[in-house]
């Protein structure tokens, strides 16, 4: 059973290009200022957690997330933050342990870290990597990063060997964290992952893109079956989804839908999906990965997804195709004044 006290609630943002008022194209520059801002409102607001994903393509602002946490850890006092995520097999480990070890310094021990296989592929060829070693990429990178990890617990050199990179022979790797990073891997839908998550120590952060998260309970039991049988401690567990709040549903629906169409219409070029339509929408909505509507409508449905998953962390993923800022904005504080409130108290009566 979820603790209505320990819960956290967070936000992420894969940094959708915005569009302005009549709907033409900001730029990524100016998209990446707005994510600044709604970083800070989010801290205002009390919210626990934000997170920031990287993608390579044009209709994504964030090919560089942990610059961008860096600029936001210097303008927020308390709100933890966290890639969403690195794509690990087209990264070098130490790199990456370097990159969020100094943003973990300039956001005084906020920073926490997000691993993933990444659902795109933009990224492999444009570092020069293979896509057909992608499962062996990430499974060498993720036991070298546990590793890193570690050593860095201990304040103690690593030597490691792989097939993948050259080895690393008893060296320190800089900053040091003063408080150590809460580590996550991100799954998507393979019982796999959530194994491999606890057998290499992770948190688990389950990444519902379509489809009911109620599914996703079995892949939360797995994982904290494996921890229990590995002798590990209870790792955490959070759900990651889309979705908009307004004043009403109807306003929310209205606010979303062309932006969600055209984001799956271009993913979906990508990857053979079928044309999006009202009716999918409406699907997605109703018993989907969709969390939009009123304050009371998103609630519901948040209490209801933690309870059934016994969440340790429920992640809107606020941006959803081209719309505008002010809309996210909205979001932010409907959702920090409104809907965590609301779902703390359903988790408190029920």
């Amino acid at each position: 059973m979820a603790n209505p006290d320990t819960v956290q609630f967070g936000l992420d943002t894969f940094g959708d290009v915005q569009v302005d008022a009549e709907g033409a194209p900001l730029t990524h520059a100016q998209t990446l200022r707005n994510i600044v801002d709604e970083a800070v409102l989010a801290d205002e607001l009390g919210i626990d957690f934000f997170g920031v994903g990287e993608h390579h393509r044009a209709d994504y602002a964030v090919p560089a997330p942990d610059v961008l946490l860096a600029g936001i850890a210097t303008r927020t006092r308390r709100i933890r933050l966290a890639p969403s995520v690195v794509v690990l097999g087209s990264d070098d480990p130490v790199r990456v342990f370097e990159r969020y070890s100094t943003v973990n310094a300039l956001s005084d021990g906020r920073a926490e870290l997000s691993v993933g296989r990444g659902s795109f592929t933009e990224s492999f060829p444009l570092f020069g990597y293979d896509f057909t070693d992608y499962e062996e990429l990430f499974d060498e990178k993720l036991t070298l990063l546990r590793q890193l990890l570690d050593a860095d617990r201990a304040g103690a050199p690593v030597t490691w060997e792989g097939t993948r990179r050259p080895p690393i022979d008893s060296l320190r790797v800089f900053p040091p964290t003063e408080t150590p990073m809460p580590a996550w891997v991100a799954i998507g839908g393979t019982p796999k992952s959530a194994l491999r998550a606890a057998e290499q120590g992770f948190n688990l952060e389950i990444a519902v893109i379509t489809g009911n998260p109620m599914y996703y309970k079995t892949f939360a039991g797995l994982y904290h079956k494996a921890n229990e049988q590995l002798g590990h401690p209870r790792g955490l567990v959070s759900v990651h989804s889309p979705g908009l709040i307004a004043e009403t549903d109807a306003e929310a629906r209205a606010r979303l839908f062309e932006p969600w169409k055209e984001q799956q219409r271009l993913v979906g070029a990508d990857r053979g999906w079928p044309a999006p339509t009202r009716g999918t929408f409406n699907v997605e909505l109703g018993h989907g990965s969709l969390f939009a509507g009123s304050p009371e409508t998103v609630a519901r449905k948040i209490a209801a997804t933690v309870t059934n998953l016994n969440l340790d962390r429920f992640v809107l993923k606020y941006s959803n195709g081209p719309s505008p800022h002010e809309h996210a904005m909205d979001t932010i504080r409907l959702y920090g004044e409104r809907v965590i409130p609301m779902v703390r108290d359903i988790l408190t009566t029920t």
